[in-house]
């Protein structure tokens, strides 16, 4: 084909997208975890393939109206290409044969595979069919997989264990390829870190090289027209190749025009001692890597804290709940309490104030004392990701504290931490650097206690620096939080 009607072929394919998604049922779309790929991006993942030789089998898993194989053959060609696309919703089907229907030739074939492509993906892998894909583009669905249903069993009887159809259609392609076979695909990048996505991380990093990272600067670039607020990454993953450097791509929006790129050693994006194997995407090579932040040298473990889930479940303790402090019950934060790096409690709210202190609720409360506080989930509007606040010992009376599950807990063996450590603590993760590199391998708004372990903290005398310079303060400026930072780690040099 040449440019224009390349250009030609793509507007119809995605003029086709559009009319489709209009069709679809809202409740079906839900049901199936359904966001069609525009046409722009398309492209661009069509163009991450290596230049190809020999013949092609290419692999769309849940192909929609057809958009990213038609961008791959308008990119690659027909030659020697021989397409499984597989698709259940019958609103799709008829725009898809349509859309390969225009390439029909002698040297191209295509097949629809109007199946559940988990379900046949894995009877494959089990009867070991010998034949391989060499590629793979696909834009999987989205939508968690419940722990008793087929699909976790059948992803099971494979060896894959993993939470979301997107990851599982993801690890089953990378099986279903042959030595070499490069996939591109478009998916949340909620996989790159946290616990429950650890097995597929491990599953996918085992098998393939992950070749390069493009990362969207803005929530709802990716789905335009599906209002999807789900940060979401392009991948490139060679299957069986060596791992080398990856190359990071970033853009403010899907026409690419203002695209960046870079490359980074392996280290940079998954670290040698991380169990967890979370994905980092760093977007500045000045700052790659934890030593991009400063004081960052200790575990929590080196240093003696820990940091655990707010251990109160309001619905599960509904009858122990009080709107107000009252004689035998003891104060309950939650993130509300918070405001403007200040804690307002009691506060007029819909949450309640305290909770009642005795023997069946003691095991969820912890000493009164003082604690770094980050909430679980921070505003999209919100500048930083890691939002940290200090309770100070003298704030309550009482002997007990209540921390609601929506908040992570700084502590020590269960204990509160010494004020100058608190106001560290917060001081530190309040700063730009942490936040910058925390978004390196979270790319939505929730902060985990897992996350939160695996960073690295400045020694106990840094931090009790911090926090005696931050308690001097009624008020710290983000500008006033960096240049702390900068000037403690300057000293320790």
């Amino acid at each position: 084909m040449s440019i224009a009607a390349t250009k030609t072929a793509l507007s119809v394919v995605d003029h086709v997208r559009r009319e489709a998604n209009g069709r679809l049922n809202s409740v079906r779309k839900l049901e199936l975890g359904q966001f069609m790929t525009p046409d722009s991006i398309a492209r661009f993942m069509a163009s991450l393939f290596s230049q190809r030789e020999g013949s092609v089998r290419l692999l769309d898993a849940g192909a929609g109206v057809g958009s990213l194989t038609d961008a791959f053959i308008s990119r690659w060609g027909t030659a020697d290409v021989n397409v499984s696309a597989y698709e259940i919703d019958p609103t799709m089907i008829s725009y898809l044969r349509n859309t390969l229907n225009r390439y029909g030739n002698c040297r191209f074939e295509a097949s629809i595979i109007e199946r559940d492509f988990i379900q046949d993906a894995v009877y494959r892998i089990k009867l070991g069919k010998k034949e391989r894909f060499t590629h793979a583009i696909l834009n999987p669905p989205y939508k968690k997989i419940g722990s008793d249903s087929q699909h976790r069993a059948l992803l099971r009887a494979v060896g894959l264990e993993t939470v979301n159809l997107y990851t599982a259609f993801l690890g089953l392609v990378i099986e279903l390829m042959g030595e070499g076979g490069e996939i591109v695909a478009i998916i949340p990048r909620s996989f790159c870190n946290g616990l429950y996505y650890k097995p597929f991380r491990e599953w996918m990093l085992g098998r393939a090289s992950l070749e390069h990272i493009h990362l969207f600067h803005s929530r709802t670039s990716a789905f335009t027209d599906d209002d999807v607020l789900q940060e979401n990454v392009i991948l490139k993953l060679t299957r069986g190749k060596k791992q080398g450097e990856v190359t990071i791509t970033t853009s403010s929006d899907p026409s690419f025009s203002n695209l960046e790129t870079n490359s980074y050693p392996f280290a940079d994006i998954v670290h040698a001692d991380d169990e967890q194997k979370f994905i980092h995407v760093p977007t500045d090579p000045a700052h790659g890597g934890i030593s991009g932040v400063p004081l960052a040298s200790r575990s929590l473990e080196e240093i003696g804290l820990e940091v655990s889930t707010g251990p109160v479940v309001d619905f599960r303790l509904k009858e122990f709940l009080r709107a107000q402090p009252e004689s035998g019950a003891a104060p309950l934060l939650y993130p509300t309490h918070f405001t403007n790096g200040a804690l307002e409690w009691p506060r007029q709210s819909k949450k309640p104030n305290a909770i009642v202190n005795n023997a069946e609720t003691k095991k969820w409360l912890y000493p009164n004392g003082s604690y770094t506080v980050v909430r679980r989930f921070s505003s999209k509007e919100e500048r930083r990701r890691i939002v940290a606040h200090v309770v100070d010992c003298g704030a309550f009376e009482g002997d007990a504290i209540g921390f609601e599950n929506h908040l992570n807990v700084f502590h020590s063996a269960k204990k509160g931490i010494s004020p100058d450590v608190a106001h560290g603590l917060s001081v530190f993760l309040n700063s730009t650097a942490v936040d910058d590199y925390f978004r390196r391998f979270s790319g939505h708004t929730q902060v985990n206690a897992t996350d939160l372990r695996i960073l690295l903290y400045p020694e106990i005398k840094e931090l009790e620096k911090l926090g005696q310079w931050g308690k001097k303060h009624l008020r710290l400026t983000q500008e006033m939080i960096d240049q702390q930072v900068e000037a403690v780690n300057g000293r320790r040099k």
